[in-house]
Order: C-alpha cells, then sequence, then structure tokens
C-alpha cells in the first residue's frame, strides 16, 4: 500500500491523495486548490497519474477545496465510480456546477475589460464538464461496507463538518486507512457531533485548527451586537459566506435572534442561488443535523432569495441598514466579491467574516487589516468595519482535534497531519507527539509514502 499528498500539503486546499494497492489507484477527495496564485496555478497543472488509471474516487464532503477538481479529472478521461454520502451527492449537484459557471462568467468578465494576462482568459472547466461530472456520482449511507476497489473496502462514518461530510474508512491486507476530511465540532448549533472512531493503523488527519482555540464566546450574543451596531449607523452588514454550511448557521441565528426580538427585523438577503438550494437539501436530511422542523422551516424562510445577476447589481445599489449573505466564504469570487467593491468603501458598513480565511484570499487581507483590496484589477478601499465570528468554523480547534483522538482505542502506526497552513499542522504534530506519543508528520507535496 502507498499513499500519494496530491493536495492539503502546507494548505487547507486542494485535498487529493492517492492511495495505490494491489496494482489498483484509489483517489480520496478531488479538491481545487485557492488561495495565493502559486497555488491556484496547481490547479493548471497535470497530475502525476493518467485520470483513466485512477479505478475509483471517494469524497469526504462537497466542499469545493475537497470536490471541485472532480469535473476536470473526468474531463481528462476519470471514468470510475465516484462514491460519496447522498447529502454529498446532492449538495455536488448544486456546487459544482456553479462552480463551472462562476469561472466561465469570471473568464468573461475578464476578457471584457482586458485585466487578465492571458488572451483570451479560458475556466479552468465550464458548467456542462461540471454536470458532465456529476453522472459519476454513486450515493452509499454511512455504516455500509463496499468494495471500493478489488482487495479494499471502505465505509463511511459521520465526521460532522458539514451536511453529508463523512471520514473514509479503507481495509486491505489486514490493514485499515483513515481519512478525516474535515472534522467537525462537539457543539456545532446546526450539526449532529462527529462520530467516534475506534482507531486505524494508518491515519490521515485536517489540521485547519491546529495551532488555535475557538474564542469563548456567545456566537449569537456577538451576532446580536453586530447587527445592532452597523444599524444604528445605517450600514450594510455584509457576510462573506460559505454557500453550503456557514450560510445556513447564519441563516438559523439570525431567525432565532429575530424571533427572540434581539436584534432589530432589518431585511436579510441571500445573494446565492446555490446557497438557497443547498438549504432547502436540510429539510430533505433533517436527520443530519440538530434543528427542529420548526426551526429547520424558519431557517428556510429568513433570508429574500436573489436570483438573478440584474438583482445582485440592484442590491449592490441599495442602501442599508440590510443584512446581505453572499458567498464565497473568503471572498474569493462570486456575487460576494462585487458587493464588497460597493459598500468596502463606506464607514458605514460592517464585513463580517464568520469562516477560516485561508492565505493568499480576499477574506485573509480583511482579518488582517488590509485598507484596500485588489478587485477586479483595481484597488478598492476598505473604509467599513471588519469583524469575526470567531467560534462559527465548522472545524474542530486544536484541543477538540485532541479530544476526538484521544477516543481511540489504539494509537495509529503512522499518522500524516495535512489541510493545513504550516504553523498549524506543525503545531498539532508537536501536540500529538508530546501529548498521545504517537509516531506523526507532516507529509510534503506530492510525497509518496509506503504504509506499514
Amino acid at each position: 500500500m502507498q499513499l500519494q499528498f496530491l493536495g492539503a500539503t502546507g494548505t487547507v486546499t486542494g485535498s487529493k491523495y492517492l492511495l495505490r494497492h494491489a496494482g489498483a489507484t484509489l483517489m480520496i477527495d478531488c479538491g481545487l486548490f485557492q488561495g495565493y496564485k502559486q497555488l491556484r496555478l496547481r490547479n493548471w497543472a497535470p497530475l502525476p497519474i493518467a485520470a483513466r488509471e485512477i479505478g475509483a474516487l471517494i469524497l469526504t464532503h462537497a466542499h469545493i477545496d475537497h470536490s471541485g477538481y472532480l469535473p476536470l479529472l473526468a474531463r481528462q478521461g476519470f471514468r470510475g465510480p465516484v462514491f460519496c454520502t447522498p447529502a454529498t451527492r446532492d449538495l455536488c449537484a448544486i456546487l459544482l456546477p456553479d462552480s463551472g459557471h462562476l469561472q466561465e462568467e469570471e473568464a468573461a468578465y475578464a476578457n471584457r475589460h482586458g485585466f487578465s494576462k492571458h488572451r483570451p482568459a479560458e475556466p479552468l472547466y465550464t458548467e456542462a464538464d461540471a454536470r458532465r461530472a456529476l453522472a459519476l456520482l454513486q450515493p452509499v449511507d454511512c455504516g455500509v461496507h463496499w468494495p471500493a476497489l478489488p482487495g479494499l473496502t471502505a465505509q463511511l462514518a459521520p465526521s460532522g463538518h458539514m451536511l453529508g461530510s463523512a471520514f473514509v474508512r479503507l481495509e486491505g491486507d489486514g490493514r485499515n486507512v483513515l481519512f478525516t476530511g474535515d472534522l467537525g465540532r462537539p457543539q456545532d448549533p446546526v450539526l449532529r457531533p462527529p462520530e467516534h472512531m475506534a482507531g486505524a493503523d494508518i491515519l490521515v488527519t485536517e489540521s485547519t485548527y491546529g495551532d488555535r482555540l475557538h474564542e469563548p464566546v456567545d456566537v449569537p450574543a456577538q451576532l446580536a451586537q453586530v447587527v445592532k451596531r452597523t444599524a444604528a449607523r445605517g450600514g450594510v452588514l455584509l457576510i462573506p459566506a460559505f454557500a453550503v454550511g456557514r450560510a445556513q448557521t447564519l441563516l438559523h441565528l439570525l431567525a432565532e435572534l429575530k424571533r427572540s426580538e434581539a436584534i432589530p427585523d432589518l431585511p436579510v438577503f441571500l445573494d446565492s442561488p446555490m446557497a438557497a438550494d443547498a438549504t432547502a437539501l436540510y429539510w430533505r436530511h433533517r436527520g443530519q443535523h440538530r434543528l427542529s422542523e420548526a426551526q429547520c422551516a424558519a431557517m428556510c424562510h429568513a433570508a429574500r432569495i436573489v436570483n438573478t445577476p440584474d438583482e445582485s447589481r440592484a442590491l449592490s445599489a441599495g442602501r442599508g441598514p440590510m443584512i446581505i449573505i453572499a458567498a464565497s466564504g473568503m471572498a474569493t469570487g462570486g456575487r460576494v466579491v462585487h458587493h464588497l467593491k460597493s459598500f468596502a468603501p463606506d464607514w458605514r458598513t460592517t464585513i463580517l467574516l464568520s469562516s477560516f480565511q485561508a492565505g493568499g484570499t480576499r477574506g485573509a487581507a480583511l482579518a488582517a487589516g488590509a485598507k484596500t483590496l485588489r478587485i477586479h484589477g483595481e484597488d478598492v478601499p476598505v473604509r467599513a468595519e471588519v469583524a469575526q465570528l470567531g467560534n462559527l468554523s465548522g472545524h474542530a480547534d486544536a484541543d477538540e482535534l485532541l479530544a476526538w483522538l484521544r477516543g481511540f482505542a489504539r494509537p495509529p502506526r503512522q499518522t500524516f497531519i495535512t489541510h493545513g497552513e504550516p504553523a498549524a499542522a506543525d503545531a498539532l504534530r508537536q501536540r500529538i507527539e508530546r501529548e498521545l506519543g504517537w509516531r506523526c508528520r507532516v507529509p510534503d507535496y506530492l510525497e509518496q509514502a509506503a504504509l506499514d
């Protein structure tokens, strides 16, 4: 058995792993790189394996940094099955075509305005590519054992990170390998906690928050303060949010705050048809989250949906007080970028960051206090207040990661720490070695490791 790391090394994006066993190759996750340009360029580089040589693929969840390369892989000749949970299948049917559509829109916008260095600018893949790739998805329920490849049995278990997210456990030749994907939190306001796992011979774990703890704050109270503060100055509360996961948590919190009259009854706009579609899936998959039927219904009706680009442009030309939730969570693309261009120069605006901001993204620049943002070839001044909800992440923090790992009945023979920026991954490595006494290391990009 051999494992190769094609992404999520030294960064929190681009998750892709190859497991080679008995002459066959399985890919676990198939994500896009995001953030710094040198990382994004990897999306255009050839893989170290021909796509047609990959026998099958398993997705831990639907976020684009774990699934967004699939349309390109399929276009390159991959024809194997893509196993995932039913909710992940449903979410990919929303996220992947949207990813292709956004790339086509951004390439067209760059060509119209001439700010791309490429002539012409081309999308990485198209919406049509994404829709063709969806035919490869094969849903599998958690707890079911199935043959992923000859001699390799797979099983999924709930990981609590987003709707449908799962750990991947693989067994073959008397060994088992466990991939955490992204590990959720025990007290998430919407999702159920990650399932405890008995252990594994080889563990591949994420480390997004491996060097930090979530703030011990009352998130609804913190959100209420930001809403009231922004409303008092007649401003726009602009919230970049991942269309799946964070957007729904925010809608739930805002609905609860309005119900209890903790905030004024401001108009809330969800400027992401994709997020609206994803929110409806929470009703279909009610058994996978904590919300009651009444709470789920309130969340689904908490915002006015902004469907068309013309409606979105009209919203950008509007005035507060109002709340706009728009994708993407790190302000890397989508409609939120146009809203930032309109509202960031206004001192009455609050830009509320609600998730981890990977290095090289506009969200990370805002979190670091940037006075300007580079948008569509222009430097846009930032006069808005920038606030953060520090305890709303869907990722386990360092203590929560260690607490979950302590549930193993025995230590893994090998532990690989991925999906974290260098400081976070190394901090988690040190804690695991010191507190658990496990053998572990942080792999490099494209490294191949023999599994003992």
